[in-house]
């Protein structure tokens, strides 16, 4: 079993898998813990970091120019194992590099980089994609943490809810469960003004996606009972998830999305695709506050 990376400060321990550099588990000062139980009956994944795409390809594949590629849904990133490359107390930095095999599916040289650290109440997590080559490249990328629901603290599930930072009135977008891509007509946002009440029912046709997001920023939790608080400055998307049934709910910060369906066209200019220049870096941050019930 792989051995996990801990990080803590005064007020939160983090353990983080080098497998997808993906965050496991985040406990309080009491050892009560926010993240998934990861049970196998629904999902087992904690936090994964989406990258080069997120979501699924239109049959699995996408084209740049007259070039076609094959990628699983969300990429690669999640599968890889990263080099531990510092670390301390209170931070963890881990490394991804391009390689033959990567290659073979995602045509360019690239590090990505995934900084963890632990600062008070507050696990910030940032990622830096650099292009290494000399030409263009162009990627997505998202965040993808499982929050325990209901969350310590002794409210029940039906007591949660996610507090946008603003009203988010716009309608949503949702997926055909079967292709995974993206349908073309909008439905109407489910929440009411800034509050979501999460339900299974909500989720039953799968992810709820805010493609034209107001917010930077939301919490979730209960009145009476524990809750984080999530900050998304770099990413203009959000998906929220969950199994029904499950005691998790993804909340989701995205910089990309999944293929609309029908979609034929050049990854480069597919919604949600960034540019990046030869020799530039681009960071996405996503900080989790804990507040204990």
């Amino acid at each position: 079993m792989t051995e996990l990376v801990t990080i803590a400060s005064e007020r939160l321990t983090a353990r983080i898998n080098p497998l997808g550099a993906e965050l496991w588990s985040l406990c309080d000062a009491d050892g009560r813990e926010y993240m998934t139980d990861a049970d196998p009956a629904f999902w087992t994944g904690h936090a994964p970091l989406l990258f080069p795409v997120v979501g699924a390809l239109r049959h699995g594949c996408y084209r740049i120019g007259e070039r076609t590629y094959q990628l699983s849904k969300h990429g690669f990133a999640r599968t890889s194992r990263f080099d531990l490359t510092e670390t301390g107390a209170d931070f963890a930095r881990f490394c991804l590099m391009d390689s033959e095999e990567t290659r073979a599916v995602y045509p360019f040289p690239f590090v990505l980089t995934v900084e963890y650290r632990a600062e008070g109440d507050v696990l910030r997590e940032v990622v830096t994609v650099s292009n290494r080559g000399a030409a263009a490249m162009w990627f997505s990328l998202g965040f993808h943490p499982a929050f325990a629901w209901p969350l310590p603290g002794g409210a029940g599930k039906a007591d949660h809810r996610v507090i946008f930072a603003e009203d988010e009135p716009a309608p949503v977008r949702r997926i055909d469960p079967a292709s995974g891509l993206v349908l073309p007509d909008p439905e109407p946002s489910p929440a009411l003004g800034r509050v979501l009440a999460p339900t299974a029912a909500v989720f039953e046709p799968d992810v709820v996606i805010w493609d034209r997001l107001a917010s930077r920023s939301a919490s979730f939790g209960a009145e009476r009972g524990g809750r984080v608080e999530l900050g998304f400055p770099d990413t203009p998307m959000l998906g929220i998830w969950q199994k029904p049934g499950a005691a998790y709910l993804c909340i989701e910060p995205w910089q990309g999305i999944a293929d609309p369906e029908g979609w034929e066209g050049d990854f480069r200019f597919k919604p949600g695709v960034v540019e990046l220049d030869p020799g530039a870096s681009r960071s996405f941050r996503m900080d989790v506050r804990l507040v204990p019930g």
